[in-house]
């Protein structure tokens, strides 16, 4: 019953996510039955937040090798070119890569955005809370870029979006649309890093999953609405 009033809410504002655990399932199908990727042999890549709230978000987990780990605070890929190669080295023989990318968003019961219930926690909390904290200091009149080396993703994540602060802060939903801002920053850094590396990529396909992981609440299944599904066919990029 629950899990049906969440699906209520999310839809409202991500109609077209779907439950996590469909989402592997239907793009695990995808792979496999429209594109003929051998899933036995996949090394799986996450490109998302390192909250561990998103650890459990899709079954991917329990089907493919990995995974190999990207992403940073918001979900950038912050290993760079040098972490692209890496995990094209480790894939299996013959086998094919597949990159699961986005930032994620928290929501509650009663439709707040950007906060969610953690577990054994009685007070909501902002989810993703790195880019709730970029959305609170873009909102301030005087906002400049936090120069602290000994806060480098953060301060990075946050000049990664300030081509979107304007939009974002004149948004009628900001937390939605820095959400929405990292997910086309995050998809773009990914393909950038793959068409710079893909000398390094011996194999035919290389699997892309791109969107936004909603959370809901501990016990209860998280959603995905994805934006962008491909396969790259390596020897024509």
């Amino acid at each position: 019953m629950l899990q049906r009033k969440f699906d209520q809410v999310v839809k409202k504002y991500f109609p077209n996510a779907m439950d996590a655990k469909d989402t592997s399932i239907h793009y695990l199908g995808k792979m496999q039955n429209d594109h003929k990727i051998d899933v036995s042999k996949v090394l799986m890549a996450t490109s998302v937040c390192s909250d561990d709230i998103n650890v459990p978000s899709t079954t991917f987990f329990n089907v493919l090798f990995g995974p190999f780990i990207m992403g940073g605070l918001g979900g950038l890929p912050f290993v760079g070119q040098t972490g692209m190669t890496a995990f094209a080295h480790h894939i299996p023989d013959d086998g094919s890569a597949f990159i699961f990318y986005g930032p994620h968003i928290g929501i509650t019961l009663e439709g707040d955005l950007g906060k969610m219930y953690r577990p054994r926690q009685e007070h909501a909390g902002n989810s993703c809370g790195a880019l709730m904290l970029a959305l609170s200091r873009f909102q301030e009149g005087g906002y400049t870029p936090v120069l602290n080396e000994n806060d480098y993703q953060q301060m990075k994540l946050e000049e990664s979006l300030i081509p979107f602060r304007q939009d974002i802060i004149d948004s009628d939903n900001p937390q939605k649309a820095i959400t929405e801002a990292t997910y086309e920053v995050i998809d773009q850094k990914i393909h950038e890093y793959i068409k710079t590396c893909k000398d390094e990529f011996n194999v035919e396909k290389i699997a892309l999953l791109g969107g936004i992981v909603i959370n809901t609440e501990y016990g209860l299944d998280d959603y995905f609405d994805a934006r962008n599904f491909e396969i790259i066919d390596v020897q024509n990029l």
